[in-house]
This record gives C-alpha cells, structure tokens and sequence, in this order.
C-alpha cells in the first residue's frame, strides 16, 4: 500500500502546513473554534443551518411549531416509479471498518433512492447494532427471527424478510443477537461464504440487495464481501477517516484473492461534507487525486435533515424529500443505477 502510504504522508504535511498558515494568519473578530476548524467568514452559511435547541418557555413555545414542521415533511411522500421488469441482481455491500462515516445512512437512503426509480430492493442489515433496521422503522429489540437466524441456518431467508413502508423496499432485520455470530461463525466449516449461500434464493427476485455491514473487518463484514458484487466506501470528510482506508483496501484484496474474485470497488463515497471547513475540501481534493476513477461525483453533505430522519424511522427521502440530503441520494442513485 504504497501509494496509500504516500497519500496519507502528503495530506499531513498539508495540513500541518494549514494550521501554521492559520496561526499566522488570524484576523481580530474571528472567534478561535472557528480559527480551529478551519472555519472561513465567507463560507459559515455553505450548509443548512444548525437549529440552536431552546430551552425553558421557548423550547413550549416551539414544540406545536416543530410537530407542525415534522407533519408537513412526513406526510408529503414522493411518487414512486412503476416496477421495473426483473433482470439480474447486484449485491451491493456498504463497508468501512471507521464507524460513524455514514454506512447505514448510506445503505438506508440509497436503498429507498433505488425504490422510488422503480427497483425491488432487499436492504440486508448484518449490523448487531442494528441501525439500518430502526432506520426503516423496526425496532430489532422486538425482531425474533432475524439475519442471525438464517446465517445460522435455523430459519430461511424468506421468513426474515418484510415490507417497509417504502413501496419496493425490503427488509431483512437485524437483532442484537448478531453479536453471537462473530463467535459462532469462527468453528462453522465455510464460514466466509455463509452469507451468499443464504442469499442465493434472492437472486432474480431482487433488482438490488444492499448488504449494511457493521463496522469492523470481522467473520460479519468479510461474509458481505464474500457475497458482494460490488462495494461502496463511504468516506467521512475528516482526516482520520482516512487513517483505515489502506487496511480496509487491503482486506478487499485478500478477499477477491481467496473467496471472491469477482468483487469489485464500485467507488468512493464522500459523506458528511461540511463546505464551511478547509479540511472537508481537502480531503475530498485528495481523495479524488489518489483514487481519480473510485470517487463518485455525488458528495453527500452534513446535513440535520439527515440526522433526524432515522429518529422517525424513514429514509430522507420520505422524511425531507427536498433537503439537501435527499437530492444527494437520489443523484447517487442515479449513478449507481448508470455504472450497472
């Protein structure tokens, strides 16, 4: 991983070269956090605004405001395409062993993007934590046969999956007792490629199954490799997001060597692009530099929007479908759908 060596070398020399020009730089009336976030005067509005929470008699005073605001956005669903004619399936797998870089909001919302476009989707939540799985409205404390089941052979895939309340988009829950599996599945004779054994009777059922993995390069994520077609890294606009990515690159190299030949990087995604910070344009600068065909054109930004819509169990795209967050999965959709 030379090259990645290389890369994450030059972008600390730049940064750190950043900072110094900052400290010597600094203007009177710039507030110091914002010095040390790289925070310009000109671009402190680049995204949506950041509500301030109220507290005491303005926080009553807003709350029939606020419930008026949700209803508005949550009752307004988009049109949904007509289904489209079945051809093949592509296993799409989310993967980054950094959590917090955006994956399940990844997995949740592109899968709800395909859906409106008129795919069937399966969104396959591998997760123990379960986030992909409330994030479409279940709640995995109350799933008693889940993902873990059929990994385990004692339940088949069918009976696992269920609707959402998104037309055309599937489920196959996670529960907390996934945990176990990372443990159970090490003395299970072909253990890596339990995952797309299971998920063999879905093809030509599916237009897509997206596979959510948890974070971490276990038994779990390397199964979501070893039955994927494709993979998508979500990439976080920070610097330590980039500190896993070689050895995630490398685990992708291992497994197309050993268990899948035929997986292949559908691409990079930037996620979580705040444009009032230097390091975000950066990072996705550098990125793209390094990785010039990986990167997808669509960057997805840090949005409230987005933030929120997991609290409500739906996808941006039926919780804010004209938020900035919104647009952005759906035009990842849209090139998702392009590079098939």
């Amino acid at each position: 991983m030379g090259l990645l060596s290389s890369f994450l070398s030059l972008f600390r020399g730049e940064e750190n070269k950043g900072k110094r020009r900052r400290g010597q730089n600094n203007s009177k009336g710039v507030p110091e956090e914002a010095k040390g976030a790289g925070l310009t005067l000109d671009s402190q509005d680049a995204v949506e605004d950041e509500k301030v929470p109220k507290t005491g008699s303005e926080q009553a005073s807003g709350d029939e405001e606020n419930q008026s605001e949700r209803e508005r956005i949550t009752t307004s669903a988009p049109e949904v395409a007509p289904l489209r004619p079945m051809t093949t399936t592509r296993i799409l797998a989310i993967a980054n062993q950094k959590g917090g870089v955006g994956k399940t909001t990844t997995a949740v919302n592109l899968g709800a993007s395909l859906a409106l476009e008129g795919y069937k989707i399966l969104l396959v939540d591998i997760d123990p934590q379960g986030n992909a799985t409330s994030g479409l409205g279940v709640d995995p404390g109350d799933v008693e046969v889940c993902i873990y089941d059929v990994l385990m052979k004692r339940a088949e895939l069918k009976s696992v999956i269920r609707p959402t309340l998104i037309e055309h988009l599937f489920l196959a829950p996670a529960s907390f007792r996934l945990v176990g599996a990372q443990v159970e599945l090490v003395s299970i004779m072909s253990r890596e490629t339990r995952l797309r054994e299971v998920l063999d009777p879905a093809k030509g059922e599916f237009h897509y199954i997206i596979v959510d993995c948890p974070p971490s390069l276990g038994l779990l994520t390397v199964n979501a490799l070893t039955a994927a077609d494709e993979l998508i890294i979500p990439v976080q606009c920070e610097y330590y997001a980039l500190e896993g990515l070689g050895q995630l690159l490398e685990s992708i190299e291992e497994v197309r060597k050993y268990l899948n030949t035929g997986l292949r990087l559908a691409g990079l995604l930037m996620t979580m692009h705040d444009s009032r910070t230097r390091i975000a344009h950066q990072v996705v600068e550098e990125v793209k530099r390094y990785f010039p065909n990986e990167v997808y054109t669509t960057i997805i930004p840090r949005s409230v929007r987005l933030s929120e819509a997991p609290s409500f169990g739906q996808p941006i795209t039926h919780y804010d479908a004209l938020s900035k967050g919104a647009i952005a999965y759906k035009n990842l959709a849209k090139e998702v759908m392009s590079h098939g």
